[in-house]
């Protein structure tokens, strides 16, 4: 009876997509009922003719899904997706809190700063405004306004703008 309840048990996964198809993926794994979660954001492209804003992946080549072990031979199965992202000859699990957190930086674009007083390698967890309760590890700063902080997602680093105000070092 464990082993039928661990078949059912839903995770988050990574998938890698083919070269430039999250979108296409995101279409495909939705057409057959499968919970995915597409990171985007919104940027503008601009051309000797004309400027226009144009929503792309966050993490190129990937998307995350939520399934048990059935769905995601059937998530794989989609011509848009490559495989699964495997550690130690497992799919690699991504943590609910992750997605919740990185959920949470995105829904609005940030644009608030920060002074330098944070020193890089802090664990900070963000108590104040949107993305409150995300907690992430300074990497960086920049001119005295910026904190890059990773979400430790896919070892990609997520940059926001964050008031000082908003954030404790967390221990």
């Amino acid at each position: 009876m464990a082993a039928a309840d661990n078949i059912a048990l839903k995770h988050w996964l990574a998938l890698y997509t083919k070269p430039r198809q999250e979108f296409k993926a995101a279409i495909q794994l939705e057409s057959v009922s499968i919970e995915y979660y597409l990171p985007t954001f919104t940027v503008t492209k601009k051309w000797s003719d004309r400027k226009k804003k144009i929503t792309e992946p966050l993490f190129r080549g990937y998307i995350f899904v939520h399934v048990n072990e059935k769905d995601r031979m059937l998530a794989v199965s989609q011509k848009a997706i490559v495989k699964t992202v495997f550690f130690d000859g497992k799919p690699s699990v991504v943590p609910d809190w992750q997605i919740d957190n990185l959920k949470k930086m995105l829904i609005d674009s940030p644009e608030v700063f920060v002074s330098n007083k944070i020193e890089v390698g802090t664990k900070v967890k963000i108590v104040d405004g949107p993305f409150k309760d995300i907690i992430g590890v300074v990497k960086s700063t920049q001119k005295d306004k910026w904190l890059s902080v990773s979400v430790e997602l896919l070892r990609c680093s997520v940059m926001v703008r964050i008031t000082e105000e908003s954030v404790l070092k967390f221990l």
